[in-house]
């Protein structure tokens, strides 16, 4: 293998990351600096001296338009994330942030977790919006983490996906990891995680589908990735490959994908809890001119 690509593989990190290690000189292969085409070959020895890790920036509180508490106790808080904010603090994210919102509104969230990332128990996108539950409690968090790993917590969202998926209904099994040309961007590959989103339309337009869909596991990216391997990509979704002028005519400047609702077992007594996000005004108004 090339260098960048096994060193990648090897450790766990991004493409970019090892490229810039390799070009620096912080990779050495029998004792030599090499470009990163050249390639590795068997009991060769390596050196590598390893970045230092960036630290996220901790949490702080913001006031952060457009985001509202759907439900709050003393365990949870569920909130209705609008878009360009995203769920936690993170190396390069500059923007708004859903636990920073929570503490401008004076809600401490759970100690459980890293520091940066204390009580999320999922994520939504920053460009996809809808219903998030955040734990407050450690009680909670622990319990929650569990749901989502044991597939229990029901996670609907509605996607306007380009054409007409055929059949109207069904399901989409293909294994999800990182995609093989770019760092950023997630693809169906043969050895990836398996990721399983089942689908029934609710509508259909002359050019899109309006798509209930029901996640049986939590992917990073899953409905866009996997609708854009089945060619419906999600209306406006430049990265996944989007007919850019029907997102023009629709108004929209991101994919139509809303976490329309989340049901779970209430961590506290184990009621079943269900929430419902109203569609935003940008995908609003985009069904609105699909209709015409």
């Amino acid at each position: 293998m090339r260098v960048d690509a096994g060193l990648a593989k090897l450790l766990g990190m991004s493409r970019t990351t090892v490229a810039t290690m390799i070009d620096s000189g912080a990779v050495l292969v029998g004792g030599e600096v090499v470009p990163r085409s050249a390639k590795l070959v068997e009991d060769t020895w390596l050196e590598i001296t390893l970045p230092e890790p960036e630290r996220p920036s901790v949490v702080v509180a913001q006031t952060v338009e457009g985001l509202s508490i759907l439900y709050r106790d003393a365990d949870i808080a569920v909130v209705d994330k609008p878009v360009g904010v995203a769920a936690h603090p993170s190396p390069g994210w500059t923007g708004p942030t859903v636990l920073g919102a929570l503490a401008g509104l004076g809600i401490a969230a759970s100690t459980s977790g890293a520091e940066e990332r204390r009580g999320i128990v999922h994520r939504l996108d920053v460009g996809t919006t809808g219903v998030m539950v955040v734990a407050l409690s450690e009680r909670a968090y622990s319990v929650l983490k569990d749901a989502f790993r044991d597939r229990t917590v029901e996670k609907i969202y509605h996607a306007v996906v380009q054409g007409h998926p055929d059949p109207s209904a069904g399901t989409i099994d293909a294994p999800i990891g990182r995609h093989p040309s770019s760092d950023w961007k997630f693809a169906v590959v043969a050895g990836g995680r398996d990721s399983i989103t089942h689908y029934e339309t609710i509508e259909a337009f002359p050019s899109a589908s309006l798509l209930r869909v029901h996640l049986e596991t939590g992917r990073t990216h899953q409905i866009r990735v996997h609708f854009a391997a089945t060619r419906h990509p999600c209306v406006g979704d430049r990265t996944y490959g989007a007919d850019p002028t029907l997102a023009a005519r629709l108004g929209l400047t991101r994919q139509w994908l809303h976490a329309r609702s989340l049901g779970f077992a209430h961590p506290a007594d184990g009621r079943w809890v269900e929430f419902t996000s109203p569609y935003p005004a940008d995908l609003a108004h985009a069904l609105e001119v699909l209709s015409r």
